[in-house]
């Protein structure tokens, strides 16, 4: 449910579409849109969370993103006008085969190869705390609207959203390929990856649980100049829930395939080859209506985290709703840590308090904050002054 609340234009027309910066409320939360996004150049944001996660994205779709340190990645970790360059080969990829008036309609959303085939609006959202990230592309001919999110989880890592809506007042059937590109195996650090990826790609083995559909990215064995055996223990993986009996690709070898209209088989074993997690399957979508699924992804899991994470996927059937609640409880705690500075400020003008907020953020990413409250130990202050200022000390102590 999206309903704009309040307007704050930035109307600049680029290439004859207007780009408005507006407040927007999406399922009860707020967020900043910036309409007709496409039209400006490309630029980078960070998407912080309560936790360990770190994410620098495009305006374009392109990332990186891990946990704790770039030793850490779910993608490659590299420079800003890489990660923008990469933006069709890393991260999102969604294809859509549209079958409408007795008619078969290829759309790839948010996708410079998709430019000009329909009349099409990009919007980008951001939400007021920094955590969240929604890409849009509405298309006028087909009346589909396709919209996805990244967000995060301390339990699960990360999430991404996707939701498919016919605005349209027929039903549509779609063929959906669906899923995220270029997913680094574990135990690969940012200078391996900076100076030898061909050679990492080599190594690279992606495997599909298939009773769960979880994929696990890993090292068929760990890079080392020396004569031993050196076993890969680590795995970054996949997983999906909300879409029924799903085939699964575990690497963009077959996205061509669904492009030019063949039939992709699941993959089960993949080796040498760029990571990936697709979902593909078919739906049909009522007059007016939606349907969302969902992708989430960790780093650094051991065999017992696996064993565990495939008993609560098989399991559960309330976990998709577990991990909406992980993620609200991530927003809610970020919003604690940056109250504890100060951070939560209410003047009559929304974006300066949004700013006031975001830069209260990075600073206690840098510093912390204190232990309790403002409250600090008497002793430890007096040391402190003794070693900053001994002509004070003097005085007060």
């Amino acid at each position: 449910m999206i309903s704009e609340t309040t307007t704050s234009t930035k109307g600049t027309n680029i290439q004859d579409k207007d780009v408005d910066l507006k407040s927007i409320t999406i399922d009860n939360e707020m967020y900043y849109q910036i309409s007709n996004s496409d039209a400006i150049r490309p630029f980078f944001m960070s998407i912080v969370s309560d936790s360990n996660h770190w994410m620098f994205i495009s305006s374009n779709g392109g990332l990186t993103a891990g946990r704790k340190n770039s030793e850490f990645a779910l993608f490659p970790y590299y420079t800003d006008d890489k990660i923008t360059e990469s933006a069709d080969i890393t991260g999102n990829k969604s294809v859509f085969k549209v079958h409408k008036d007795n008619q078969e309609y290829m759309w790839e959303p948010l996708a410079v190869r998709s430019l000009g085939k329909y009349t099409t609006t990009q919007n980008l959202y951001k939400n007021r705390y920094g955590n969240k990230i929604i890409f849009e592309e509405i298309n006028h001919d087909l009346e589909l609207t396709f919209r996805y999110q990244w967000s995060s989880s301390n339990k699960y890592g990360f999430v991404k959203k996707s939701k498919l809506i016919n605005t349209s007042n027929q039903s549509v059937k779609v063929s959906l390929l669906d899923g995220i590109q270029n997913i680094m195996p574990a135990s690969i650090g940012s200078d391996i990856q900076n100076q030898s990826s061909n050679l990492v790609d080599a190594y690279k083995r992606n495997e599909l649980e298939e009773a769960t559909g979880l994929g696990i990215f890993a090292l068929s064995a760990i890079l080392v100049d020396k004569a031993e055996a050196s076993e890969a223990l680590r795995a970054n993986v996949v997983w999906s829930l909300g879409l029924e009996n799903p085939k699964y690709l575990l690497s963009s070898l077959q996205v061509n395939d669904f492009r030019s209209k063949k039939s992709v088989q699941q993959e089960v074993d993949v080796k040498a080859e760029k990571g990936a997690y697709f979902v593909s399957t078919e739906i049909e979508l009522a007059a007016d209506s939606s349907k969302e699924w969902m992708l989430v992804a960790n780093v650094n899991q051991n065999h017992s985290d696996i064993a565990k994470l495939s008993k609560l996927i098989r399991e559960d059937k309330s976990l998709s709703e577990k991990v909406n609640e992980n993620i609200n409880l991530g927003t809610k705690k970020l919003v604690e840590l940056n109250a504890a500075s100060d951070a939560i400020q209410v003047s009559g003008d929304s974006l300066r308090d949004t700013r006031h907020f975001s830069n209260t953020l990075f600073n206690i990413m840098r510093g912390g904050i204190f232990d309790n409250s403002y409250q600090i130990e008497k002793w430890d202050f007096k040391n402190y002054l003794v070693n900053a200022n001994k002509k004070l000390s003097l005085i007060h102590i």
